[in-house]
Formats: C-alpha cells, sequence, structure tokens
C-alpha cells in the first residue's frame, strides 16, 4: 500500500511541469562546480554554482543520471561524481583507490554505447580526462576547496549556457535504452505488470539520523532474509519503473526545503494525497515550529483549517481526498516505518481540529494559541534539548491524533515527571496533560465530551484536581504574606504533594495558618479561607497516593488556579474589596 500510494504520486506529479519531478534515469543533485570545457576538452573555466554567505552556502540542483548505490566497491556515477572520481585527486590518503575510481569514472563513460559517445558534448569529455593533469587544474581558483571537500563535479561544454553534458538528448536516449534491456523480467507487485525487477532499489535520503548516503525501505543483503533460493530484490519483485517511482516519490517529499515533510521527534514524516489538495503543503504549518520572521504561520494554518471545516469541507469533492502521511526513522542501514496512516482529507481535518481543541487551555496573552508538535515534545524532553526527546514518543503521538486515538500513557508520564523534576506547570505541559486525560476518558466514554476544562472548573470534584487548586492557594497565600519571596512551597513540596498528598498538606495547612497571620486586609484572609474551604469540601483524609493519571489531574488543577489568579479580575481580590 505505502510504494503503491508513492507510485501513485509520482505518477500525479510527473505530470505537472512546475513540480520538477526528476524523469525516468535521472535525479535532482546539488552540484557545487561544474567544470566548463571546449569541444578538444580543455578547460575553459569551473563555474561555482553555490549561493548564500559562509555555511548557508548551497549549491545549485541539476537533473544527472541517477547516481549507482554505492557501498565499499568502486562504482562510478555517469558523467558526474565527487572530485575523487572525476579528477583523480587524492583527499584521504588513498592514491590507488583514487586512480581505480577514477579508471572507473572513465570506464562508465567508454561503455556507452557509440552513437552516444559520438556525441559532440560526450566526446568533450573523454579528451578532457584523457589529458587531464591535476597540476594544471590547481592554478584554477575553487582548486583549493575542491581538493579539501571532495564535492560532487559534472561537465558543461563551452556555448551551452543551460545544458549539462549529462543532459544532452544522446546521453538521454541511452539511457532509456539502457533500461529497456536490462534486468530480469517479472511481475512487479506494485503495478501487477510485467516489468525488469529491480536488483537493488534506488537510496532513501534526508531521513533524520540516517546514514549521510542514504538507506532502503527494500533491500535484502544478507543469506538469511532471502527465500526460495531469490536473491536481492527479487525477493519482493518491484519493477524497475515502479521501484524508481516510489523512490524518487520519497526523495521529493524528503528534500529540503520540502513543503511536505515535518520532523515529528525521531521521525522523519510525509504528507501527500491522491489529488492536489490544500492539507498536502498546510500541515506541515499546522503542526510544525512556525518560523522566525514569520511566527504567526501556525496560528494563520490552524484557523484556516477550522475555517475550512465551518464553510463545507467534510461535504466537498476535495474533502473525499485520500490523504497519506507516512512516518520514517533510522535503523541500521535500512530505514523502518514508525507510522502509516491514511484516510480522507475530511477525516484527517476533523483529527486535526480535535487534536487542538483537546490541547486549548487558559494560558497568558503572550503565549501563541496553538502549539507546535516540536514545543510540545521538548517541554516533556531533559533539559528542554530535542536530542532528549524518549525515542519512538512522536511517531505514536502522530498517530494518535491523525487516528483520533488515546494519546501514548508515555506522554502523560513524561509530561508528569518533567513537572515533578523541574517543579514547574508551564502552559506545553498543561495543555498536553489535559488532552492525554480527555481524549483517554472520552474513547472509553463517549458521553463524556471533556472531563477536564479550559479554564477552572470549580465543580470538578476530582480528588487530584481539588488538591492541585488547593496547593496554588496555598503558594498564593505564601507569595502575599511574604513578598518578593524567592522559592515557594512549590520548589519543596510539588513533587510529594503531587504524588503522596498524606505526607505534606497537614504541614503545608498549619504554615497556611501562619501565613494568613501576617496579612493585614483581614477581609483579604477570610475571603482566602473561604475558598480553601470550598476547595476542601467533601475531601475527608488527604489520599497516601496518587495514580499517574490524578497526578496529571493534580498539574491542570494547580495550574487553572494559577491562571484564574492571574485574570485581571482576581476573584479573591474582588471578593475582599
Amino acid at each position: 500500500m505505502i510504494l503503491q500510494a508513492l507510485y501513485d504520486y509520482y505518477q500525479r506529479k510527473s505530470a505537472d511541469p512546475d513540480a520538477n519531478m526528476a524523469p525516468p534515469g535521472f535525479e535532482w543533485k546539488e552540484i557545487p562546480f561544474i567544470l566548463e570545457i571546449d569541444t578538444q576538452g580543455n578547460l575553459v573555466q569551473i563555474e561555482d554554482t553555490r549561493e548564500g554567505e559562509g555555511k548557508k552556502k548551497r549549491a545549485k540542483a541539476y537533473l544527472v543520471p541517477q547516481g549507482v548505490k554505492k557501498t565499499s566497491g568502486v562504482v562510478a556515477n555517469l558523467l558526474w561524481d565527487n572530485a575523487e572520481y572525476v579528477l583523480g585527486v587524492d583527499i584521504k590518503g588513498k592514491p590507488e583507490r583514487v586512480m581505480e575510481q577514477h579508471q572507473a569514472f572513465t570506464a562508465r563513460i567508454e561503455s556507452l554505447p557509440e552513437v552516444t559517445r559520438s556525441d559532440e558534448g560526450v566526446k568533450a569529455v573523454l579528451y578532457f580526462l584523457k589529458r587531464l593533469d591535476v597540476s594544471t587544474l590547481s592554478k584554477c581558483s575553487p582548486f583549493d576547496e575542491i581538493a579539501q571537500k571532495n564535492p560532487n563535479l559534472t561537465f558543461r561544454l563551452h556555448g551551452d549556457s543551460n545544458l549539462l553534458v549529462c543532459q544532452r538528448a544522446a546521453v538521454v536516449q541511452s539511457l532509456k535504452i539502457k533500461q529497456n534491456m536490462e534486468g530480469v523480467n517479472g511481475l512487479c507487485l506494485v503495478t501487477g505488470e510485467q516489468d525488469n525487477i529491480e536488483r537493488l532499489h534506488a537510496a532513501i535520503k534526508g531521513v533524520w539520523g540516517a546514514q549521510t548516503s542514504g538507506a532502503n525501505i527494500v533491500s535484502f543483503n544478507l543469506d538469511a532474509f532471502n527465500s526460495y533460493g531469490k536473491t536481492q530484490g527479487a525477493n519482493a519483485p518491484v519493477g524497475e519503473h515502479a521501484a524508481f517511482s516510489y523512490t524518487t516519490a520519497l526523495n521529493y517529499l524528503l528534500r529540503k526545503d520540502s513543503t511536505q515533510r515535518l520532523q515529528v521527534g525521531d521521525a522523519s514524516t510525509v504528507f501527500w494525497a491522491d489529488k492536489p489538495a490544500e492539507l498536502e503543503t498546510s500541515v506541515v504549518d499546522i503542526f510544525g515550529e512556525p518560523p522566525k520572521d514569520d511566527p504567526d504561520r501556525n496560528v494563520r494554518a490552524v484557523e484556516s483549517l477550522y475555517k475550512s471545516i465551518d464553510n463545507g469541507l467534510l461535504e466537498k469533492d476535495e474533502g473525499k481526498t485520500r490523504f497519506f502521511v507516512l512516518g520514517l526513522s533510522p535503523n541500521a542501514s535500512r530505514i523502518a516505518i514508525r507510522f502509516w496512516h491514511n484516510a480522507t482529507v475530511a477525516e484527517m481535518a476533523v483529527c486535526i481540529r480535535q487534536h487542538f481543541d483537546d490541547l486549548a487551555i487558559d494560558r497568558a496573552q503572550f503565549d501563541p494559541p496553538y502549539l507546535s508538535l516540536f514545543r510540545l515534545l521538548v517541554s516533556v524532553a531533559a533539559q528542554g534539548k530535542a536530542d532528549n526527546i524518549p525515542p519512538n514518543l512522536g511517531g505514536e503521538w502522530m498517530r494518535s491524533i491523525l487516528a483520533g486515538l488515546p494519546y501514548p500513557q508515555t506522554l502523560l508520564a513524561a509530561a508528569v515527571r518533567r513537572i515533578r523534576a523541574e517543579q514547574d506547570v508551564t502552559y506545553p505541559r498543561a495543555a498536553l496533560i489535559k488532552a492525554c486525560i480527555n481524549r483517554g476518558t472520552r474513547y472509553f466514554n463517549f458521553n463524556i465530551k471533556e472531563e477536564l476544562k479550559m479554564s477552572l472548573d470549580k465543580n470538578n470534584t476530582n480528588i487530584g484536581y481539588r488538591l492541585g487548586r488547593l496547593f496554588a492557594v496555598l503558594e498564593k497565600i505564601q507569595e502575599e504574606a511574604n513578598p518578593g519571596i524567592n522559592a515557594t512551597i512549590r520548589d519543596r513540596f510539588y513533587g510529594a504533594a503531587s504524588s503522596t498528598p498524606v505526607t505534606v498538606f497537614s504541614t503545608l495547612c498549619k504554615l497556611k495558618n501562619h501565613h494568613l497571620s501576617k496579612l493585614e486586609n483581614k477581609g483579604r484572609v477570610v475571603n482566602l479561607e473561604r475558598r480553601i474551604g470550598e476547595i476542601m469540601e467533601g475531601i475527608n483524609d488527604f489520599p497516601a497516593q496518587l495514580p499517574l493519571a490524578d497526578q496529571g489531574r493534580f498539574a491542570v488543577g494547580y495550574y487553572h488556579q494559577r491562571q484564574d489568579f492571574f485574570k485581571k479580575t482576581d476573584s479573591l481580590t474582588q471578593e475582599g474589596e
């Protein structure tokens, strides 16, 4: 199903001239330097295609013959490769291997059909390689950088302003002939048609954490993986055309600056549809971290999603379009499928909207109304670092969002654990806990739309929620009794209060009396005592322990009560005036 969906996506995008999808036999590759030569093979100049400054320099991408799969052996690409292959420059101190690489590069061109080798551009490249003198090249200004970084190089014939030698008609035709002649014929599992079976599938690049040279979704590189005497790609027969299509489509989705790619924890996630749909690109803005130069981008994207649903997306044809989400993560030399989900655009939109509804909670005016997945995940990671996000959590969470399932228990546990470790119930953590609890409650009891409200709920009788509110009021009393205090009861007692209430609340209630005695406004004292009485109503004793879910409710109760204090019209202050 995954390969079929990617194959269909390639067919759709390749029919769109504006998509710049690589045609069969080619791929888009960043080429930092182009060797411009004349018809006699003399070097005219070395063109630097990079743009930008310093570390932000980026080479221009060109259509070149699809690269061969390189492992530990020596195998060359056609008419483009790195400096070791193209120029025979010894960069790593292995002159014998470099000589072998350069010979392989030359031999690859010489193996082209005679009609291709007679092309003016190809002949010029062969002349250049035959009379190559590295000492002469070293006089060119970019050569020092080439000799240090081993970048990709290719050729252009002087006078061909935009056409590389590898893009000339004779070369393109030779690649088509080669594709039709090579390979073992068989039934393709993707298309259901007869085709030459691809032995080694092209590498998938752009998966965060995977090898820079790329890795594979389909591969059989050990005898233990083979069956019925078949080897490598024959174990899961995919035709050359289908293999090229799905790998090209996936690399297109994973490319740099892709508007359909999002990093969710350790899972590189891509989105596409079987027909053009706005959600294909807007979903990255919806879930992603907004850029610094446009901090409201995700807000506009989420609001647009809400409006599209309100304006009838569920009934429109676009809403019936199939939508696909694929999460990938590195696994040795392969790529693991972390999650795969497909539904209609309308179904996906409803699930995404529900996700943001569940996260909605009182916040400060300067806090963003919609939090990105990255911001939420780092809020539960140690030291707030992306590297410390619990493994697999991002993928499990994304699958829950898109399928409308309860969030993983590990997400709730991580949020509660971070709060206890740092004694800080932040907006993202409170929003996550509220969403985790509400989705779990609703999943097992459809009659309960939401257990935890967006703001303070005085009617919520859950012991964890009420104790969280009580703890917030006790802290407020301490703060008012000691203006400018550096550390409050939260810094010392939050962990114990939220997990083993009986061990600390009796002490805190006695300490509260001492703090109240310091307040000069007796009306304020009466109202604070009244608030504590209202919270304590129905609580006969402090429990010995609170389970994980109630520890989460404790955090939300504490957060709600604190946010209620911060409102412009503090109810306690109003009552005391």
